[in-house]
């Protein structure tokens, strides 16, 4: 799955990387390292600009809230609970299967976080030494150092209770497409703990490679078997993890230093 990432990168890098034509400097979002559900995040996507009196789509940068709302939704408090679509079953399920044919998008991110337990604490639990386990987060992230291009979906919800001029009558939200995770080996691995994405967690963002960027994006594709076979896996080996404090389990905390490689897990402390 997907519950918090870190997205730090300034507006101006992500209108090089993914050759945005248009943004709004007023829309700027301060570096978040430790980005939850129901926060706003950048997108990109392929789409007319409002008002240009042209049909044709114009990639652009675009500030959403995480946390799917359909647009038949009576009310927006489903949200903080689709913050995921799984890639097996995006194209069938009613709250996605409409956004998937038409509104795509791309959530840029340094990497993901994801937690596990460790071998000693599920030994502790099962002798009855712990009320709940400690698990230990790990930062996920490029090896070379380049953008987690999350393959994302957006949806327009309009809130009927406000008028038509109000700046909060419509809501546009997005959900983080997830994938089974790679069990081939990281192509840097932490000294010790897990070998593979699938020791960490099960599931795992599906990352866009750049040769998959204009076709994920393009409105123009809607056949659902020809935006099925984009939901491929990347290529293995392009991944590293490794283990971070647990100070970012706890989303008031953000900052950099939540970035920081440990040696090792941190030390278990019973409670």
């Amino acid at each position: 799955m997907c519950g918090r990432y870190a997205a730090s990168r300034r507006p101006e890098d992500l209108a090089g990387i993914f050759e945005i034509e248009k943004w709004q400097p007023e829309e700027t979002l301060a570096p978040d390292y430790n980005v939850a559900p129901t926060k706003e995040v950048y997108a990109v996507l392929d789409r007319p600009l409002k008002d240009a009196g042209s049909p044709k789509p114009v990639r652009q940068l675009r500030t959403l809230k995480w946390g799917l709302v359909p647009s038949w939704a009576k009310t927006p408090e489903g949200g903080a609970r689709m913050i995921n679509a799984r890639a097996e079953t995006v194209h069938e399920k009613p709250s996605y299967r409409r956004a998937f044919a038409a509104r795509r998008c791309i959530l840029p991110a340094d990497g993901y976080y994801e937690w596990v337990t460790g071998a000693a604490e599920r030994d502790l639990e099962v002798e009855g030494k712990k009320k709940r386990p400690r698990k230990q987060p790990y930062f996920v992230t490029p090896a070379d150092g380049s953008v987690f291009a999350m393959a994302g979906l957006y949806e327009f919800w309009r809130d009927k209770t406000l008028p038509d001029d109000h700046p909060q009558a419509w809501w546009v939200t997005c959900s983080v497409i997830t994938t089974e995770a790679e069990s081939s080996p990281l192509a840097v691995a932490p000294a010790e703990g897990p070998r593979a994405l699938a020791d960490i967690h099960p599931r795992m963002p599906l990352m866009l490679t750049p040769d998959r960027w204009d076709a994920w994006l393009d409105p123009a594709r809607t056949d659902v078997d020809d935006l099925r076979s984009l939901l491929e896996s990347p290529p293995a080996g392009l991944m590293r993890a490794y283990p971070v404090s647990t100070a970012v389990s706890n989303v008031r905390n953000n900052g950099p230093e939540l970035l920081k490689e440990l040696e090792g897990p941190e030390e278990v402390t019973l409670f």
